[in-house]
């Protein structure tokens, strides 16, 4: 493997850093030059940097602690056992220290935890000439990222935001207050991070200030700490939607005692609600006994109702997740999803009446009673689809109205809950159409 490591530069090296181990990890950092490893130490996330920083000698992590940013220092230490984060912090330098401490006062799926507390600032009554100078100065010292330049009073209230451009472009001696713009977007520092994600959706930003409930800046969010966020997000809701909780960490690398436990859970109550549906056929034990014929389609109905209100689910989830729809689109998501099921399940129903008049002209399955099975089966699946729509569309929002997870209306859990309905709708329409003849 050494020979393969000794190939590799620092992009193909980050490349194949979740398929590597933890001895191959340290052998290929060590084999790139001082730059290309500190190039790659900063690509990687704040996981993979504590575990290389693990595999270091005590004497060597200081140097590579103090590389980091404050936003990303805070984030090396989240990643870090509770025992190990004052070790972490000692290895800054005084100011970097209080800055990371004060990062950490805030949940990491906050703005105020996900901020890097160093943007260019000036203050409103300097001129545009001093104004360049002092950032030049600041730009030299401390800045990681320069979008926007803040202006900011003496009590760090937000005045004001310019651009660099229309600073370069004004009169040296006229004053940024003269030249800054008053309007300026900005985010809470308690505000989640999918609603900050939408900020930045919504205005097309590059940076947004955070501020406290005062008004006083704290720091900036930039675009691409929240593109790490939108994959975040998206990650833990496709692996809820899937029926596991979120498992918070890569696949490969997550152990298998965690990913059983992730996993098992749910498994383990949708087992316990599928359990419902032989609870459901042994009610109708005696409609089966008579009419075998029935039992064979209940896959058909059950799954076609399962797969309705699975789909009707990830929809609204999704429409949730990119804020198209909110709770109180209720109504309006019943009206669609109404509309849709009754559509989607004549087109099922009329496709199942087919296949049993077609069964029946080319086989005699199912003799005198083939009208009324068809029937059965075709009003059972518009009944079916029907409610699995409905259901599958409204579990997210009542879920979100909870003050839960939308996104915990997993496809399987919608496909349990309509599983038992479907037994009864389908049970109760053969009861209707098949007494007197197979019943």
């Amino acid at each position: 493997m050494s020979k393969e490591l000794e190939s590799l530069n620092e992009e193909e090296l980050l490349e194949a850093w979740p398929l590597l181990s933890t001895e191959e990890r340290s052998e290929g950092i060590r084999l790139l030059d001082r730059q290309q490893q500190e190039d790659l130490f900063l690509a990687l996330g704040g996981r993979d940097q504590h575990a290389f920083l693990a595999s270091l000698p005590q004497t060597e992590r200081r140097s590579w602690v103090r590389m980091l940013p404050p936003d990303d220092a805070a984030d090396l230490v989240q990643e870090a056992p509770p025992e190990e984060r004052q070790r972490l912090l000692a290895l800054l330098d005084p100011p970097a220290r209080l800055e990371v401490q004060g990062l950490l006062a805030y949940a990491e799926d906050e703005a105020g935890g996900l901020m890097s507390p160093r943007f260019a600032r000036v203050r409103p009554d300097l001129t545009v000439d001093q104004a360049i100078t002092w950032l030049r100065k600041q730009a030299r010292e401390k800045l990681e990222t320069i979008y926007y330049v803040y202006v900011i009073d003496a009590e760090q209230h937000l005045c004001g935001v310019v651009s660099f451009r229309e600073l370069f472009q004004a009169p040296p001696d006229k004053r940024v207050r003269d030249v800054m713009q008053v309007d300026v977007v900005t985010a809470r520092d308690d505000l989640d991070q999918e609603r900050l994600s939408r900020l930045f959706r919504d205005w097309g930003l590059l940076a947004i200030p955070v501020v406290d409930e005062a008004g006083r800046m704290k720091g900036i969010v930039t675009v691409d700490d929240i593109v790490d966020v939108v994959e975040e997000e998206a990650t833990e809701d496709i692996q809820k939607i899937g029926g596991s909780e979120a498992l918070d960490e890569p696949y490969l690398t997550i152990s298998l005692p965690r990913m059983l436990k992730k996993r098992g859970g749910w498994l383990a109550v949708l087992f316990l609600g599928e359990m419902l549906t032989a609870t459901a056929m042994a009610a109708y034990e005696d409609e089966i006994a008579r009419a075998v014929v029935l039992a064979l389609f209940v896959p058909l109905i059950i799954s076609s109702g399962g797969n309705s209100g699975s789909q009707a689910s990830t929809l609204v989830i999704r429409a949730m997740a990119v804020g198209e729809v909110k709770v109180r689109d209720w109504w309006r998501v019943v009206r669609r999803e109404f509309s849709s099921g009754l559509a989607l399940g004549l087109l099922l129903g009329a496709i199942g009446i087919v296949r049993v008049l077609a069964g029946e002209a080319l086989f005699h399955t199912y003799g005198e009673a083939a009208v009324g099975v068809a029937l059965t089966v075709g009003f059972s699946l518009v009944g079916v689809v029907l409610f699995g729509t409905l259901s599958g569309s409204m579990l997210p929002l009542l879920l979100r109205r909870l003050g839960l997870d939308p996104a915990s209306a997993s496809a399987p859990f919608v496909a349990t809950l309509v599983d038992v309905t479907g037994l009864l709708i389908y049970f109760s329409a053969a009861s209707l159409l098949l007494r007197g003849t197979l019943l």
